[in-house]
């Protein structure tokens, strides 16, 4: 027999049905049991009566649980229009119970439940309503994405998840190898390379919905591994670039939010300079009205520093990373007036977080060149970090650019969650730990050893 869910259940009365799902209540009386059963689409209600009555009195709350039974219509006055199947019941003829739950240790539904114990039970915090909606909104709309590129000729291509460990930024991930003793791989802080890379391969036109990793402090908006779109085209305009970000998240927000109120029909496009003398941060929050959660205003803010100034090392770094492309009047004498020089550099800013960060990247290798030895990066340094790099770009490269949103914290501001965490499925704690699996954790001597590891004692 096919299994019936409950947002089907309205149109089988009169029939015999099976259904299989969690009993979320129980309501035990003295000739009747009602539970309501869960499944993915809402809840149904079911009777038990007669014979049925002792099993479904031994049913506890989060059990689950496979019925077949009856479909009739509620009395109108018994009807309940919050759930998707309320005007109807099953009058359960045969029962089968497939997993009985202790009682669990956190009810459901509740958000004001400790985010470490939301945490440790993820798996039963993502049967509550809430959770179970972010995850399928996030979805929905990581769908979107990637109908709306695919229309546009994009290819959605994987990069590799382990490679070599390079300055970007952030603290790497290292990964150690067995098969070179002492040496490691590293996971991606971004694909940065990669993408740039199939721009010399000729695809022209990339993206890919992609887990980062970085070893960051914590934050509300940061997780050791999080999710971005990563999205390179070769032969564009920075205004290119900006106004496809543009379309793809205004339609995204009209499609599946039309409630929310969009300050800007048209994303603004500020200078970094612009936005610091006016607002002091070069992530503004350009909301009319600031209390409102469901007002987006959406703005870019461009020609960012090409340099920054490390005071603890006493020299000047890439300001974005450094493969980003000087504007043209810089690409002369960046190094004479290294604080004034502009680089092609933008930001995706929405209510006062940044959303993304890209640039029009150096595609020629002498100009990189400069930059990387600019920055402190001696000849050989930098061929053992970047000359597989370097060398590619011998071979024929277009001009090409990029951007790559953070899907996370879109998602949780556009979803009103305070956290990134309230939008991912199984989420770190605020100090990186994962609760649930208890990580990081310790490993076996053999393991270190099959490594050529060694650990020093613990201070």
């Amino acid at each position: 027999m096919e299994r019936i869910l409950s947002n089907q259940v309205t149109e089988q009365v009169g029939k015999t049905i099976m259904m299989q799902g969690w009993a979320q209540t129980v309501r035990a009386h003295a000739k009747v049991v009602f539970i309501d059963l869960r499944d993915r689409t809402g809840l149904t209600q079911l009777v038990f009566i007669g014979d049925l009555l002792g099993p479904a009195q031994a049913i506890t709350g989060e059990s689950v649980i496979t019925v077949k039974g009856k479909v009739v219509e509620r009395p109108q006055s018994l009807q309940n229009a919050n759930i998707v199947s309320g005007k109807v019941e099953v009058l359960v003829e045969d029962l089968q119970i497939e997993s009985i739950a202790k009682p669990l240790p956190l009810p459901l539904n509740d958000r004001s439940v400790n985010e470490e114990v939301r945490l440790k039970y993820r798996y039963l915090d993502l049967r509550s309503q809430k959770m179970a909606d972010n995850l399928r909104r996030r979805h929905q709309m990581n769908q979107y994405i990637r109908d709306y590129l695919t229309e546009r000729d994009f290819t959605e291509i994987e990069t590799p998840y382990i490679s070599k460990s390079t300055p970007e930024g952030a603290r790497d991930y290292l990964v150690p190898s067995r098969i070179a003793p002492g040496q490691f791989y590293a996971l991606p802080q971004s694909p940065q390379q990669y993408k740039q890379l199939l721009m010399v391969a000729g695809i022209e036109r990339y993206f890919q919905i992609v887990r980062c990793f970085r070893d960051e402090d914590a934050r509300t908006d940061r997780q050791p591994e999080f999710t971005q779109l990563d999205l390179e085209m070769s032969f564009a305009t920075q205004e290119e670039i900006l106004d496809l970000t543009e379309g793809l998240f205004l339609s995204m927000v009209k499609k599946f939010f039309p409630e929310k109120t969009l300050t800007f029909q048209t994303v603004p496009r500020l200078t970094h300079k612009e936005v610091m003398d006016e607002y002091g941060t070069d992530k503004p929050d350009l909301r009319k009205d600031k209390t409102n959660d469901d007002e987006l205003a959406f703005a870019f803010v461009v020609d960012f520093p090409l340099f920054e100034w490390k005071e603890s090392e006493k020299r000047f770094d890439a300001n974005h990373h450094p493969f980003t492309a000087p504007t043209a009047e810089w690409e002369d004498k960046f190094e004479k007036h290294p604080k004034e020089a502009v680089s092609q550099a933008y930001d995706f800013v929405l209510n006062g977080t940044e959303l993304a960060s890209g640039s029009i990247r150096i595609h020629d290798s002498g100009l990189q060149a400069r930059i990387f030895e600019f920055i402190g990066h001696s000849k050989e340094a930098t061929q053992a970090k970047f000359g597989h790099f370097l060398e590619a770009f011998q071979y024929g490269v277009p001009p090409h650019g990029g951007i790559a949103p953070g899907l996370d914290r879109f998602y949780s501001i556009i979803l009103k969650e305070e956290s990134i965490r309230d939008v991912i499925a199984f989420a770190k704690a605020g100090d990186g730990r994962d609760l649930m699996m208890d990580a990081p954790s310790d490993v076996e001597d053999s393991q270190l050893k099959e490594l050529g590891l060694q650990l020093r004692p613990k201070k």
